[in-house]
């Protein structure tokens, strides 16, 4: 059953009461809101999603609502709650399907540790995965959304969570979160995409979140193996420059943005030394989405590479 197959009423009464078991990637996320917003945001942005029975083990459970006390009235505000305690300070009610979005992010790079989790977005073509690592600000969730018009997967949006036993790419595909002007970039460049609301003011400006390819979601227990690391860099006005680095600085940029690389230890750096010796590695400076996306389309797998490199 998916989240599309309820009507309105039954999501909320299912979310208002002891919550539903969404399957998001290999993970059980229970949720619970009475919160309008969050209901109608998930029913847009998850539509495609399986949903688990409730009586299955739910790997995390997690409630967005208001507080009690006079401020539910005054400046009304918002909590993300993990296991009946709230985790963060609250935000502004506007912002409770924002807070969702970042909570459910949190529980993953917070608590997973049979993956070793870099902060960047992925997606895949033909079985290889481009992992583009990398904080705000750097155009990496653009860049993932116009891949993925021009019908690469997406694996995920914000965290590449990479196994520590073989090395693949684990999916988990969620909304795409789009920021500021990146917003109307992706309404022109992707006719067909599905964005949800626009949530202004929050500490990373306006943001709106765009719906997974339904297919994306269907083959969300696919692994893929990784092909290339590149390292975003928006500059406006910048021409496309796609250069290759050295593997060794790969390694250091890469290992910048993990969240548990010190918690895993010796299977951390493995997993990480590993992961750039396998992919080819790459600086992308760009300003036009679609220039970008085409030389990004252009790369060659790495068997590819290595066997014309090794040519005589």
């Amino acid at each position: 059953m998916k989240v599309s197959s309820l009507s309105q009423e039954q999501l909320r009464q299912s979310l208002s009461g002891a919550g539903l078991n969404f399957r998001i990637g290999g993970f059980v996320f229970r949720i619970r809101s009475s919160l309008a917003a969050v209901i109608d945001g998930l029913a847009l942005l998850y539509a495609d999603y399986p949903l688990a029975p409730h009586n299955e083990f739910a790997d995390f459970h997690v409630e967005v609502r208001r507080p009690h006390g006079p401020r539910r009235w005054f400046r009304p505000q918002v909590l993300f709650f993990f296991d009946g305690r709230p985790w963060f300070k609250p935000l502004p009610l506007k912002h409770a399907l924002a807070m969702l979005e970042w909570g459910l992010n949190w529980c993953v790079y917070g608590h997973v540790n049979q993956y070793l989790i870099i902060h960047g977005a992925v997606v895949e073509k033909d079985g290889y995965a481009a992992i583009f690592p990398g904080g705000p600000g750097v155009g990496k969730s653009t860049l993932c959304a116009g891949l993925v018009a021009r019908g690469w997967r997406l694996l995920s949006d914000e965290l590449v969570l990479v196994s520590t036993a073989d090395g693949r790419i684990a999916p988990l595909p969620r909304p795409v979160s789009l920021k500021n002007d990146s917003i109307e970039l992706i309404e022109r460049f992707y006719p067909d995409a599905v964005i949800g609301p626009r949530i202004a003011a929050t500490e990373k400006g306006t943001i709106a979140h765009l719906r997974p390819p339904a297919d994306s979601v269907a083959r969300a227990e696919e692994y893929a193996q990784p092909g290339w690391v590149i390292f975003p860099a928006y500059e406006s006005g910048a021409a496309t420059q796609l250069t290759t680095q050295p593997k060794g600085l790969g390694f250091m940029r890469a290992a910048r943005g993990t969240f548990n690389y010190h918690v895993l230890g010796l299977a951390g750096f493995q997993a990480l030394a590993n992961l750039i010796d396998t992919c080819r590695c790459f600086k992308l400076i760009y300003s036009d989405l679609d220039d970008a996306v085409a030389h990004i389309a252009r790369l060659e797998p790495p068997s590819v590479a290595t066997r014309k490199a090794s040519a005589p």
